[in-house]
């Protein structure tokens, strides 16, 4: 049991990232966290108002078969399909979540209270599946306070504007260059267009940019450390705030623009930047440099619990730390491309490896919910 005054030591550094204006979305989710008690807990003690999944978090999740072994046993009696039996486990869990959350969404006005649920990794370069899938997945869960999840490949971009259109609240996922992000705003805003032509409240849609932000250090670093020499070596832990950095610029340029303007007089909601991948992945770094260092008003930080932790233990939040830093952010970026490190080749290999990350992850979930069915059909009879 925790006490107020534990609670309150805890929070601190995470109250004062609230305080910011950032909002504080876990990045996982699974049966035993919600059943357990522990998704409630971290709501009252950590300032958590928000979940985001991924094919890799519910791979892990439901590979584990922990808290699943009912469900799968129903679901291999009624003899459902592999891609059945994810989908009804995946949704189950989004709705359980988004049904824990739900006074937050009350008590924001919709804006957080989120949960986000991902459209089959397999469909990313497939327009019309994804429409259909994201459709699909809002129906299943059937809750205000979901938010279906569309990567932002070529293919993910109209997608997103229909859906958007249709009033379904979007989490677009695995943005890592500049040039995606605009495209994932204008696509947004087409959304929203076309919503209020169709005479839907625009109050009621929400939308979050989820930009990566670790993959990029851990890709260009690993060149920088190639390179070895004392100019590269000091560039290293710089580039991916940077990247995000100049992403909020664009944000705050978008959203002050004439095109949102005429929207906002409809009721309608910024894309709000969303921090992910903010785990450390070199430990030669702070272990809460992706917290501390993208601290800006109106953002998300979705946290693994690991990172979560570390910023309520040792957290240094100390203010905006992003908006006075873009001709900086500029000049970093500059002195990685004068190295021979060629920004738009990286981000193009991280957003392929992404797609390919959660494809594999997905191949693994349905390889193991394959055996599990399998099991209980046996030994059911």
């Amino acid at each position: 049991m925790i006490t107020v005054t534990e609670a309150t030591a805890t929070a601190g550094a995470l109250r004062r990232l609230a305080d910011q204006g950032v909002s504080i979305w876990l990045d996982d989710l699974s049966r035993r966290r919600i059943e357990s008690g522990n998704l409630a807990e971290l709501i009252r003690t950590k300032n958590i108002v928000g979940v985001t999944t991924n094919p890799s978090i519910f791979q892990a999740a439901i590979g584990s078969g922990e808290g699943y072994e009912e469900q799968l046993a129903d679901l291999a009696a009624r003899g459902v399909t592999v891609d059945e039996a994810v989908r009804m486990m995946t949704t189950a869990d989004v709705r359980a979540a988004a049904d824990v959350l739900r006074e937050v969404y009350d008590a924001t006005g919709g804006r957080d209270g989120r949960v986000s649920i991902e459209v089959d990794p397999r469909l990313a370069h497939d327009t019309r599946a994804t429409i259909a899938e994201a459709r699909q997945l809002a129906w299943l869960v059937d809750r205000p306070n979901v938010m279906i999840k569309i990567p932002a490949t070529k293919a993910g971009l109209p997608a997103i504007t229909e859906v958007i259109g249709a009033g379904i609240s979007v989490n677009v996922t695995l943005i890592f260059s500049l040039e995606r992000y605009r495209e994932v705003m204008d696509a947004y805003l087409a959304g929203l267009e076309k919503a209020r032509a169709a005479g839907l409240d625009l109050g009621g849609v929400h939308s979050v940019a989820s930009f990566f932000v670790s993959r990029v250090d851990s890709e260009i670093d690993k060149r920088l450390a190639l390179l070895g020499t004392d100019e590269a070596l000091g560039l290293r832990g710089k580039a991916a705030l940077a990247n995000a950095r100049l992403a909020y610029e664009a944000y705050e340029n978008v959203f002050a623009g004439d095109r949102f303007t005429a929207l906002a007089g409809a009721r309608a909601n910024t894309q709000r930047p969303l921090w992910a991948s903010t785990g450390v992945k070199d430990p030669a770094f702070r272990d809460t440099l992706y917290v501390e260092e993208l601290v800006a008003p109106g953002t998300v930080n979705t946290m693994p619990e690991a990172t979560l932790d570390a910023a309520a233990d040792h957290g240094d939040v100390r203010g905006d730390t992003v908006t006075g830093g873009y001709a900086q952010a500029r000049a970093d970026l500059a002195a990685v491309e004068r190295l021979g490190i060629s920004y738009d080749e990286v981000v193009e290999q991280l957003e392929q490896e992404g797609v390919a990350k959660f494809e594999a992850a997905w191949q693994d979930l349905l390889g193991a919910v394959t055996k599990s069915l399998d099991s209980k059909g046996v030994d059911g009879e």
